[in-house]
């Protein structure tokens, strides 16, 4: 072989390694930035699962709250008849 095929050929090897150097450096970047969205992700998942748990529990109080607001308006409505009664009996009695 000639010392200008051993030459081009080295030059093409070192052009092969310095393409392969700059892929194995764009594969880590892409593999940091994967590795930041999988963190990312997770802790969306978990902020999913708090907000989650949040609505539960509001929509726990707002029934609980619906029921005291439906006993209340019963009682109004009891303490509405007995008024009226008292007052029928009142009017009767005068």
């Amino acid at each position: 072989m000639s010392d200008d095929l051993l030459k081009m050929i080295v030059n093409k090897l070192e052009a092969i390694e310095g393409a392969q150097k700059h892929t194995t450096e764009y594969l880590a970047k892409l593999d940091h930035e994967q590795q930041n969205i999988i963190r990312k992700v997770d802790k969306i998942e978990t902020e999913q699962q708090q907000i989650k748990q949040a609505v539960m529990e509001t929509n726990q109080s707002v029934k609980h709250l619906e029921q005291i607001q439906s006993d209340q308006q019963r009682i109004i409505e009891l303490l509405s008849a007995r008024s009226i009664q008292q007052e029928a009996e009142l009017k009767r009695i005068k």
